[in-house]
């Protein structure tokens, strides 16, 4: 078995596979399916200052090679997260690798829930910030689309805590590489990418669009040669650890954004489909790495031949 262990700055990962935010819930939905300390880490769901509804139903919809959602970052609060037993107290007994996703309307929620977290932080491996969600009327992508603010609201949150920062980026903009290198000058110790793309589909029945809220992001095999391009563009421009998502089904999808130079990735959709998925995407990857005769992950990182 090669060495999986993968080193991301300012902590390593047992192996690179994590759950992207938003398909995991908060681990404890998935505790009697395998132990949680397996993964390369758990990215739980996004996490505001104040509980949220999220958007009206539907809010799923199933699509050509994918699916579009519209959840609307619904969840608990800091406060229920930090304090309810099936959130970060359940979260602390596991020994995973625990990444919390944060998100805000304004930058002064973010760096609120930010300095909220900071205060308690033991357990916390990293803070993830959601800059990118295409489905909320407030912030989300109004800071991932905007140079400017994508920068002010990472440096807002650097200012109240020490926990390494992860920026999530939106693909919705025409250069991804420049919002990359503006959070990472702005304190952001990684990024993570891709979020998911905008779309939409209608129910030719009805006449009447298949999301309540009109729009939703599109997740799924659909996306993943996007993710993949712009997990390379990022890689060349930035000298942080890139996490790379969108579209991972099985070991091999994953090599592709390691081989394009990301140091991990993150298993979304396919949770749906299999909860055991993210393990299955790891096994793939040892399997590859030893076909291959690699002894270690490290090895086929931006390996990719031109």
């Amino acid at each position: 078995m090669a060495d999986l262990t993968v080193d991301l700055g300012k902590f390593s990962i047992k192996n690179p596979v994590m759950t992207a935010s938003g398909t995991f819930g908060y681990g404890f939905e998935y505790k009697d399916y395998y132990d949680l300390d397996k993964l390369g880490a758990v990215v739980v769901k996004g996490i505001a200052m104040k509980p949220s509804h999220g958007n009206p139903t539907p809010r799923v919809a199933e699509v050509s090679s994918g699916m579009l959602n519209a959840i609307g970052l619904q969840g608990p609060g800091v406060d229920k997260f930090l304090n309810g037993k099936e959130y970060m107290p359940f979260l602390r007994t596991t020994g995973a690798t625990i990444i919390v996703n944060i998100w805000g309307k304004t930058i002064d929620e973010y760096r609120e829930v930010a300095a909220r977290l900071e205060a308690e932080k033991d357990g916390i491996a990293a803070l993830e910030i959601n800059i990118s969600c295409p489905n909320v009327k407030e912030g989300g992508v109004a800071f991932g689309t905007d140079l400017k603010l994508a920068h002010k609201v990472v440096s807002e949150i650097r200012k109240v805590t020490s926990i390494p920062l992860i920026t999530k980026l939106s693909p919705n903009v025409t250069c991804i590489s420049d919002f990359a290198r503006s959070v990472v000058d702005a304190g952001s110790d990684m990024v993570s990418l891709i979020n998911t793309l905008t779309g939409m589909a209608i129910d030719v029945e009805t006449r009447r669009p298949k999301i309540a809220n009109l729009t939703g992001g599109l997740s799924g095999p659909a996306v993943k040669p996007v993710a993949v391009r712009m997990v390379y563009e990022v890689a060349q421009a930035v000298n942080v650890p890139v996490i790379g998502m969108g579209g991972i089904m099985t070991g091999l999808d994953a090599v592709e954004f390691l081989l394009a130079g990301a140091s991990a990735v993150a298993v979304g959709t396919a949770i749906f489909v299999d909860p055991h998925a993210p393990l299955k995407v790891a096994e793939g990857i040892d399997e590859y790495l030893e076909h291959h005769g690699c002894k270690s992950v490290s090895e086929i990182i931006g390996g990719m031949i031109r």
